[in-house]
Parts: structure tokens; sequence; C-alpha cells
């Protein structure tokens, strides 16, 4: 594995892991490696310095500690929405649609909808919106 340091057209700094540095030029040239910060695919390679720990203790940060604010934020907005909505499953579309109908109490949910039920919970008159993560087991 190896971890570049990328930087996009925007100017966003980030990195980012790699199996070998032809993964990550096979990946960019198919448009697959983004700006963590703003999605653009307009990204290079920054320069970078070989980093040596001098010490055992100056290791990298874990993977599971935010890197940037921007981690940080996204974050924090996660645990309050976790915290503060009741996870519906597979059964957002219906239950969001019982919430509108006033078959089921006001509250707020999260849960999965397929692309179809979003949009026609949406063509509706019914508001929701993707989460911009993936499930627990999987982020």
């Amino acid at each position: 594995m190896i971890k570049f340091s990328l930087k996009c057209g925007k100017g966003h700094r980030f990195e980012s892991w790699f199996g070998s540095n032809d993964d990550f030029e096979m990946l960019k040239s198919r448009n697959l490696v983004t700006c963590s910060i703003c999605g653009s695919d307009a990204v290079s390679k920054a320069i970078m310095a070989p980093r040596i720990a001098a010490d055992p203790s100056e290791t990298e940060k874990p993977l599971s500690r935010p890197q940037t604010p921007a981690e940080q934020a996204l974050r924090e907005l996660r645990h309050k929405i976790e915290s503060e909505s009741e996870d519906v499953g597979t059964a957002f579309a219906t239950e969001a649609r019982k919430i509108h109908d006033g078959e089921a109490p006001n509250r707020s949910i999260i849960g999965e909808a397929r692309p179809e039920e979003a949009k026609a919970l949406l063509e509706d008159g019914i508001e929701v919106m993707p989460l911009p993560w993936l499930n627990k087991e999987v982020n």
C-alpha cells in the first residue's frame, strides 16, 4: 500500500491510499479518483516528501480519526442525525409515506430506499434526501 498526497483543480489537498502507483494511474484514467472535499475528478499527485519517523511514537494517525475539518464536520453531522432519528432500515419509503399521510407519528427517520422509491416519494411531495455516508457496516 502507498499513500499519496493529492490535490484537485480547486486547490483542495487530501490523502488517499492505493495498492501501487499503477493502481492510482489506472483509477485516475477511469475518473475514479475524486476530491474528498468537492468531488472533482481533476485530481493529481501533490509534491510529497518521504516521512520517516525518528521515534516509534510518531506513527500515522489512525484511519478512523478525522484528518480534515470537513471530515470532522461530516462525522458530527452523522452523529447528530443518527442520534435524533429512528432507523427504519429498508422500510424507509413505506414509513416515510405513512408519516406523510398521517398514518404514523411524525418523526425523523433514516433508512434505505431504492432510487425509484426515493424518486416516487419526491414526485408525491414527500421530502427526502440522501445522506453523504454509507451504512455502519461499510463505512
